[in-house]
């Protein structure tokens, strides 16, 4: 009977015409809520949002309908990494990078990032530390549908203390608290999304506290680095929202004074909602000493999509010699704190979300979100539905999206991946996503770009 319903439906929709109503028939779906997977799942859509989701048997498909099947796969919402660097393409120089490529960054580096993702799975997407015009514009082209790539969710420059020489187009200094202060409304009267704060040691805690309190005012949240122990005290004193990375350089574990504050803060969030969220961004970091082993990834064409040949040129040259790579020198002596340093941010009650810092040496954009899945599940034992919840739900709530995307159900952006096969078993699907759809329109199918809905408007 199910094979049947499938047929009649397939039946209505008339072959190489896009019907306004769409369905997915047949996989098991996964809706990013944590609850059983649904067998036989049908999940109806119009124009950009889910409409209605149910099984074969239990929600018709409506006549004229273009049906799409999922027989055979695992549905998922579309994948979000919460940590990308859209103008940097995986080159090991970045003195280098940050000389050459300022006047591609918005024309030609950060659209391809921004495709890559998208054909990687990743429908939505949190770009830290960028140039403040180039990250609006391509958010906002993006948004339009004239450039084809996640929902974009920016910061614009980062904030620290002083910028590094060559770097201030997309790094800016706080010199005090009411400096903080007005660099937080400029970014805000820019339309940034969030604040990307850095170095808070150096910038120090009374202007940390200026810039926290500035944003929150203005309904921003702030992303944080935690490299230094200091820099997570301050932040866990003065509010910040989100730490990133699994610091503290080659240091064994976090400090116990550290450690306090961070279950005294997660507790406290759990009582008042808002929970204290932290993107490990560990991948790159684990994966380097399999890329120096085998650099056969370099040969993949999916991170040259969009980029000029000469880019695609420099970006190999730099990494000719992977270990050589100053960027890496700490990496075997930070990678066995890692499982520790991980194991006690869950322990201490974190909300932990996927993403990647995507873009840095060697690790590019359309192979990162997959690479910190496995990591997660594979080698530190997270449990495949609760890593898919840090790449879809947790992320959808930190950025107060969640009752338009994060998860699979009536009124959402229909932003949906489909992998073939038991995904819960085998996180490793993710690594080659077949079917990308994003607000409706289907990106990828078969394994295939849709070049037709991925050409620039």
């Amino acid at each position: 009977m199910r094979l049947l319903a499938i047929a009649a439906a397939l039946l209505l929709a008339a072959p190489g015409v896009a019907a306004p109503l769409k369905a997915l028939v047949g996989g098991r779906l996964i809706d990013g809520n944590g609850g059983p997977p649904i067998a036989n799942s049908v999940i109806l859509i119009d124009g950009e949002r889910v409409t209605a989701v149910g099984s074969v048997g239990s929600l018709a498909v409506p006549a004229g309908a273009e049906v799409i099947s999922t027989d055979g796969m695992d549905v998922l919402p579309g994948l979000w990494d919460m940590h990308v660097h859209l103008m940097i393409d995986g080159h090991a120089d970045y003195t280098h990078w940050d000389k050459t490529y300022p006047s591609r960054f918005g024309n030609e580096i950060m659209p391809a990032g921004a495709v890559q993702l998208l054909l990687a799975g990743v429908t939505s997407a949190r770009d830290l530390g960028g140039p403040l015009a180039e990250s609006i514009a391509v958010r906002d082209a993006v948004a339009a549908g004239r450039l084809p790539g996640p929902r974009l969710y920016v910061s614009g420059p980062f904030l620290q203390k002083a910028p590094y020489p060559g770097t201030e187009a997309f790094r800016w200094g706080v010199a005090n608290p009411e400096d903080g202060r007005a660099k937080v409304r400029k970014l805000k009267a820019a339309g940034v999304d969030v604040i990307k704060l850095v170095d808070q040691d150096e910038v120090g805690e009374a202007a940390t506290r200026a810039i926290v309190e500035e944003a929150h005012k203005l309904g921003l949240k702030v992303v944080a680095h935690s490299h230094l122990p200091e820099e997570i005290r301050i932040g866990l004193r003065t509010g910040v929202d989100n730490f990133e990375h699994t610091g503290l350089g080659a240091a064994p574990r976090y400090p116990d004074d550290i450690m306090v504050l961070l279950e005294a803060r997660a507790a406290e969030g759990r009582v008042r909602g808002s929970p204290l969220y932290w993107t490990p961004t560990i991948s790159g970091l684990y994966k380097h000493a399999e890329f120096i082993a085998n650099p056969e990834k370099l040969d993949d064409p999916c991170w040259q999509r969009g980029l000029k040949p000469d880019t695609v040129a420099d970006i190999r040259a730099s990494l000719a010699h992977p270990d050589q790579l100053d960027y890496n020198q700490l990496t075997p002596k930070r990678k066995p704190t890692l499982d520790t340093k991980f194991a006690q941010l869950r322990k201490a009650g974190a909300i932990l979300m996927i993403g990647t810092d995507s873009g840095i040496p060697a690790t590019f954009h359309c192979q990162s979100t997959w690479n910190e899945l496995d990591v997660w599940v594979n080698r530190l034992g997270v449990p495949a539905m609760e890593a898919i919840q840090a790449a879809t739900y947790w992320p959808a709530k930190f950025l107060g999206r969640e009752k338009e995307s994060g998860t699979i159900v009536a009124g959402h952006y229909a932003d949906i991946i489909a992998v073939r096969g038991d995904v819960l078993a085998n996180i490793g699907l993710l690594q080659t996503v077949p079917f990308v759809m994003k607000g409706g329109t289907v990106y990828k199918r078969d394994g295939a770009a849709v070049e037709a809905a991925l050409a620039p408007k």
